[in-house]
């Protein structure tokens, strides 16, 4: 996908910060668009795709030229006050009258898109491109905010006005939340991690998904089990002068692909440097939650949520708790082959928390902290 000549993405309000969305015709890009659904603080000005969506209306751009059908594949309805909007080319967009950029890329379209944006403005991405760039924060609401510190350091590097923030793959998401207090309260040595994760963090492919994983258990995501465990170390490292230094502790984990439509269950085991109890854990998982309100528009009364009936957590009861913006644990009990440490089991939702809801999060304290230049106004 080559870099051409730019299309403007329109006319700035005054009321709230215009943000444009890349890769909007896409199951994240729509995800995007219903996050952003009468934002307080982000208005969405611009729609961006690939070259076949350009210059169509956004629902002539979603419609199967065949039947005509919408594929819309969001269980919230579609905006009517998107539809209407005509779509631009990622390619050739120009990004100077919008205040941030949503992209919902591949990766390899991020990494030559992602760049020519970030020049001029703050980019908040779904993709692994930049990921493991060492001045890249991986930012996961109320864990590591402090890691923000890198953008100054990434500003500096590559001559850029914005910068680019990657959120992490959606498995690590809920496994960092899960991990930030034990690591706080107690150290951590070793964690081992099996995830169970929904078809739909697979995208829509008709007719294979299906067939693949309907009475069945995919034992391998490629790419993914690499992905948390790089990432998790990234995320609950220290940053120091402008570069991260990862967490010590080793992780290993089994990534899995099940037949539940949303919703990642993971089953956790930690070693911890000092002694480590379910009740201790439990205590320190409760307080967390607890103070892990950010006063922020997309956020959780509580981003870690203990639950103690022993059938529970359960995707299908416990993926939507708190609007699907916090990870609720439960089951958290002794592990007999570990000196010190439990194991528990864990939901989070991979395509709200892990995905466009947290991303805005992440947007939303940026601007609150100073990183995006213009305040909403009231």
């Amino acid at each position: 996908m080559m870099i051409g000549p730019v299309a403007n993405c329109g006319k700035k309000p005054n009321a709230r910060l215009d943000v444009a969305v890349v890769g909007a015709t896409g199951i994240v890009g729509q995800q995007f668009i219903v996050a952003l659904r009468n934002h307080p603080w982000f208005r969405i000005a611009c729609l961006a795709a690939s070259e076949k969506s350009a210059g169509k209306t956004y629902e002539d751009a979603l419609r199967d030229p065949s039947t005509r059908a919408l594929r819309w594949f969001c269980s919230e309805a579609s905006p009517d006050s998107v539809l209407g909007m005509t779509v631009q080319d990622a390619s050739t967009l120009s990004v100077s009258e919008v205040d941030i950029v949503f992209t919902a890329l591949e990766s390899d379209h991020a990494k030559k898109l992602e760049p020519a944006y970030a020049k001029l403005k703050p980019v908040i991405s779904t993709a692994s491109a930049f990921r493991y760039d060492s001045d890249v924060p991986i930012l996961v609401p109320g864990v590591n905010f402090d890691h923000a510190k890198l953008i100054h350091t990434q500003r500096k590097n590559r001559r850029w006005n914005g910068f680019v923030t990657p959120i992490p793959n959606c498995t690590t998401t809920g496994l960092v939340v899960s991990l930030k207090p034990i690591q706080d309260d107690f150290g951590i040595e070793t964690v081992t991690m099996t995830s169970m994760q929904a078809s739909s963090g697979a995208g829509r492919s008709p007719g294979v998904l299906a067939l693949d994983v309907t009475d069945n258990i995919i034992p391998f995501i490629p790419g993914e089990e690499e992905k948390v465990q790089t990432e998790t170390l990234k995320i609950l490292g220290s940053e120091l002068g402008g570069h991260v230094r990862p967490a010590e502790f080793r992780v290993s984990c089994t990534c899995t692909r099940v037949d539940v439509l949303e919703g990642h269950t993971e089953a956790v085991f930690v070693s911890t440097h000092k002694p480590c109890d379910p009740s201790t854990a439990t205590d320190s998982m409760k307080r967390f939650g607890e103070n892990s309100r950010l006063d922020l528009p997309s956020a959780p009364e509580q981003l870690l949520v203990v639950n103690e009936d022993p059938f529970r957590p359960q995707p299908r009861l416990d993926r939507d708790a708190h609007g699907g913006m916090a990870v609720t644990v439960g089951r958290i009990r002794l592990d007999p082959a570990r000196e010190r440490g439990v194991k528990y089991l864990l939901v989070s939702h991979n395509t709200k928390l892990g995905a466009a809801r947290g991303a805005v999060l992440v947007a939303e304290y940026l601007v609150k902290s100073g990183y995006v230049s213009q305040q909403p106004n009231p």
